[in-house]
């Protein structure tokens, strides 16, 4: 599934700044998007103390109707359906390092992805998108490995800054680097913190936004992370 290798993997910090700044031209923040028919969730864990990491990808099958011609982003994914899982485990690569946290997680993901006898038309994953000090956060690094739309669905703010979405679910506001708007924050849930959207690849804010608002089920994460994140996080399997 990820076709001809992008870069080398064996790569020291300085290298691997060096290299984020050359991809991140290479992002697509416009829609290149197919029928979506299936939607992955993609989310990293680590056993035996870090010296392991585990990445688990989550295929879900949403329901007929699930992206009408000019739906909004309040509309609804009726029926999501898990239609394949797989999990891969290998030594971490890399140290925890912020900002670089696709070197540590993504080629375990890309591994997870080789698994899997479907191909997904959009992916969620659970980091950042473009809403990093250099534009490459996990989403955007691995959708461009995959070249598959890519949306970075996060718990936590990484760069940039944002006033306080409203109340209600579905409410949100734009992160910002500057002038740049890098991201959402969206009120996923009512009485909720929220949480950090941005496009990765192929794709533009407003839509990642529909396609996240979309797959709210009644927790605070969209369908695909949160059946990810519960993958990861199993042990002893």
């Amino acid at each position: 599934m990820n076709g001809s290798p992008l870069h080398a993997w064996n790569l020291t910090p300085t290298q691997a700044i060096a290299l984020q700044r050359r991809l991140a031209c290479r992002v697509e923040r416009e829609d290149r998007l197919d029928e979506v028919r299936r939607i992955a969730g993609v989310d990293i864990g680590f056993e035996q103390g870090g010296a392991i990491t585990r990445a688990a990808v989550v295929v879900l099958a949403p329901g007929e109707g699930a992206a009408p011609d000019g739906a909004g982003p309040g509309a609804a994914v009726p029926g999501l359906q898990v239609v394949e899982e797989a999990v891969h485990r290998e030594p971490t690569r890399m140290p925890y390092i912020p900002g670089l946290l696709s070197f540590r997680e993504v080629p375990a993901a890309l591994a997870a992805f080789d698994k899997l006898a479907v191909r997904p038309e959009l992916v969620m994953v659970d980091g950042q998108g473009i809403a990093h000090p250099r534009r490459l956060g996990v989403a955007s690094h691995l959708g461009l490995w995959l070249d598959l739309p890519t949306i970075g669905v996060a718990k936590s703010r990484l760069c940039g800054r944002h006033g306080e979405p409203g109340p209600e679910r579905g409410d949100w506001a734009p992160l910002l680097d500057g002038d740049e708007v890098i991201g959402a924050v969206l009120r996923s849930r009512a009485g909720v913190k929220p949480i950090f959207v941005s496009p990765g690849h192929r794709i533009s804010l407003a839509t990642a936004l529909h396609w996240v608002t979309a797959c709210l089920g009644r927790t605070k994460l969209p369908e695909p992370t949160r059946l990810a994140d519960r993958l990861a996080s199993r042990r002893g399997e």
